[in-house]
């Protein structure tokens, strides 16, 4: 079982700039010398609770300070960049990380971030997507080509001997490429089947959850790749302590109970997926309280007890995937149970989990 890490963040509006950003590096630092297989940053520009306008510069600032981990964003907003900009520093900064970087795309969700660059209907933001990726892709081959499309013109010039052209291509000569979704049937999760990428399904349900495994399986079948979970991420809240009792203290009352309650849960009721939260419970949406999600929806207690639900979680799924990656909150101001249960988890808890419990992740 591989170990992750998504950093939203999911910081409260108070914190600075340039907390947000010390943390989110610091945790980089932290899951590394944890053993975390990877670190995706998220890209937000208007939001208050998810304030990373920029993951790049994370991830360049955890290149000089990480060691093994592979970071990447999660995601580029596709939309609102010009593809061949991106796709040339995305290049370079995959040589800086020597291999160890990975991009993450989306379409983008919020109308606010689509407003800030003048885009009134996001109805086009999935067409503006797949054309920013193919030329993206033109761009990483390293080919002269010349492109005018639908929304974006572009071309890489051939040069001569007295003014070359730099090789665009990506470390090792390709670039992985990753996709997240949470609603039921999500158009994220197919579209990364279709295309090879990983799918990374933040987690609602039990059944979303499956539904996504099989969306990407058939997706992927349809277009001769492979489809298997092996390549699947899962999202999911994860705290641990000495006893169930301290786990459950620690995170209702701090960083993650706080941005349940005052983010994330209005957020589930705004995109009508709430009612997920309550599936296998005889509860509705009106019972969802940060208790309830304590002791019903987050993966939370000591070591042993987090050990059983999570082989209890991938028996009542049928099964494994590639890798479970945790939130991060904000534990700025205590930040020592929160790293060490991090530690746990990706030290103590995984490498016992019985074999065939998680599908370990392919090279």
């Amino acid at each position: 079982m591989e170990i992750g890490m998504f950093q939203t963040p999911f910081l409260p509006p108070e914190r600075t700039p340039a907390e947000v950003f010390d943390w989110a590096v610091a945790q980089a630092v932290t899951a590394d010398q944890a053993g975390f297989s990877e670190y995706w940053i998220g890209e937000h520009i208007t939001l208050n609770w998810e304030a990373i306008p920029s993951p790049e510069l994370v991830i360049a600032a955890a290149a000089r300070q990480t060691e093994r981990i592979k970071l990447g964003p999660l995601a580029h907003l596709l939309p609102y960049y010009h593809p061949a900009t991106l796709a040339a520093q995305a290049a370079w900064l995959s040589h800086i990380l020597k291999g160890r970087y990975q991009m993450g795309v989306a379409p983008g969700a919020y109308p606010s971030d689509a407003r800030l660059r003048g885009i009134k209907d996001m109805s086009k933001n999935h067409r503006m997507m797949g054309e920013s990726v193919k030329i993206m892709e033109m761009v990483w081959k390293g080919e002269p080509f010349e492109y005018e499309g639908e929304f974006w013109n572009a071309g890489l010039p051939e040069g001569d001997a007295a003014h070359p052209v730099r090789d665009q291509k990506p470390w090792g000569g390709t670039m992985p490429m990753a996709m997240t979704g949470l609603s039921p049937n999500s158009p994220s999760i197919r579209y990364a089947g279709a295309h090879g990428y990983s799918p990374c399904s933040v987690f609602s349900s039990n059944s979303a959850l499956i539904d996504h495994f099989d969306i990407f399986a058939k997706a992927a079948a349809d277009a001769g790749r492979p489809g298997d979970r092996t390549k699947h991420r899962v999202v999911r809240d994860v705290f641990i302590a000495d006893t169930d009792a301290e786990a459950r203290k620690l995170a209702l009352e701090g960083g993650m109970g706080r941005a349940w309650t005052e983010y994330l849960l209005p957020t589930y009721h705004s995109f009508g997926i709430a009612q997920a939260l309550v599936e296998g419970t005889d509860k509705s949406v009106s019972d969802v309280t940060p208790e309830f999600l304590a002791d019903n929806f987050w993966i939370v207690g000591s070591p042993e007890t987090v050990a059983e639900k999570l082989e209890a979680w991938t028996h009542s799924l049928g099964g494994g995937f590639g890798t479970l990656l945790l939130y991060s909150y904000d534990y700025i101001d205590n930040p020592t149970p929160w790293n060490e249960s991090m530690r746990r988890l990706a030290q103590d808890i995984a490498p016992k989990l019985p074999n065939g419990a998680f599908a370990k992740v392919e090279a």
